[in-house]
């Protein structure tokens, strides 16, 4: 099958030639929940709970389709919210995975969650097939910003949750918070990373709400029904958030994430290390090398269909495109890039971008250390201006 975008003839699709160095990353996304969150923009459904087990059959048959012989080192599946799957679900799908393949044998493998989905006897069947990291949506201890963002979870069930992990044997559990809700105070802000401190996660992901496109929250702000916090507050929450989690012995990795150390989200620094993964499932989107894809966002055309999911488009992965990304992506980690990267990274660009560098270098919002090319604390801050800068 010939693909096109923006007129240009891509080739076949990308999934039928798959490179020859192995892909070790896997993303699955689940398109259920019981309920749309206001900020959301991610794909997913409501009231389809009477498909969940058609969608489980045929996210099973895809997963028979990639290719034989590939050892997966991570695997994520995302939603929506995954968890709404048949307990039975998990089992068949390691099955059918391993049937083909294997698994590292440190293989990362991590599920999302709302908490509210968990129970004791879906705990015990993701540790039966094989899951290690549970991820649960928190967002907020707080009923008045739940209430904002439109979250039906109750506080107390992120305790329950957490215990029925643990207690099933999951071995890595991390927690996600956003902050800048409308009606935030930097005291609720404290409480968010403290209660959630309590619970010994190994990793919190602390996002700053965005207002997306064509969301409840969005159109709510647009109406002037809620007001966005300005932007020295989500300045000073982010530094509260830092701080805090500093102090408890979990570092800043990426921009928004933090864990102990060797507790870092493997998966997800495939992406941001711009390496690839497979993808399965409608709306996901899939990397190798030197081109990428996105899976229709369609429910009907998955259920009716076989093999892949089909696809909505594909991008080639030009030496600009890599380079550009390479910045976007790498510096958002404490890591940063490597100086040694720099010329290359910089080809094609005269002196432009190493021009920038030095500009935000002199400003303090870069800084060079071990050879390395990062944000400083006060870059975090800026990280959207500075990159932009680059770019």
């Amino acid at each position: 099958m010939n693909l096109t975008k923006n007129g240009q003839l891509l080739g076949d699709d990308p999934r039928l030639s798959p490179p020859q160095s192995t892909v070790s990353g896997l993303y699955a996304h689940v398109p259920f929940c019981a309920h749309k969150c206001h900020y959301c923009d991610f794909y997913s459904l409501v009231d389809q709970h009477d498909r969940i087990d058609a969608f489980a059959r045929r996210l099973l048959s895809e997963t028979e389709g990639l290719p034989l012989n590939g050892r997966f080192e991570t695997i994520f599946f995302g939603g929506g919210t995954p968890t709404l799957l048949p307990v039975s679900f998990w089992d068949d799908w390691r099955r059918v995975l391993t049937e083909r393949n294997e698994l590292s044998e440190d293989y990362e493998w991590t599920v999302e969650a709302n908490p509210e989905t968990i129970t004791a006897e879906l705990a015990n069947a993701l540790v039966s097939a094989g899951v290690n990291r549970v991820s649960l949506g928190v967002q907020s201890f707080a009923p008045e910003s739940l209430s904002t963002l439109e979250r039906r979870h109750q506080p107390e069930s992120v305790p329950q949750a957490v215990e029925y992990l643990r207690t099933a044997g999951v071995p890595r559990v991390s927690l996600d918070l956003i902050f800048g809700v409308p009606g935030q105070t930097l005291r609720m802000v404290q409480g968010d990373v403290e209660e959630a401190l309590g619970l010994a996660p190994d990793h919190l992901s602390c996002y700053g709400l965005i207002f997306e496109p064509n969301t409840a929250l969005t159109k709510r702000r647009d109406l002037g029904q809620i007001q966005p916090c300005d932007q020295d507050f989500e300045a000073e929450a982010y530094e509260c958030v830092v701080s805090l989690l500093a102090a408890a012995g979990l570092q800043r990795y990426e921009v928004s994430n933090f864990a102990r150390p060797g507790e870092m989200c493997r998966h997800n620094l495939k992406y941001w290390r711009n390496e690839s993964w497979w993808a399965l499932g409608p709306s996901s989107s899939g990397q190798f090398p030197d081109v990428r894809w996105k899976n229709q966002p369609r429910l009907d055309a998955y259920l009716s269909g076989s093999g892949w999911c089909p696809l909505e488009s594909t991008e080639v992965r030009s030496p600009d495109l890599y380079q550009s990304e390479r910045f976007l992506l790498g510096l958002r980690l404490s890591e940063g890039i490597g100086w040694s990267e720099l010329n290359s990274l910089s080809a094609g660009h005269g002196t432009e971008r190493r021009n920038a560098i030095d500009r935000n270098l002199q400003q303090g919002l870069l800084i060079r250390c071990e050879d390395r090319l990062m944000l400083t604390d006060r870059g975090y801050l800026l990280a959207d201006q500075v990159i932009g800068d680059l770019l």
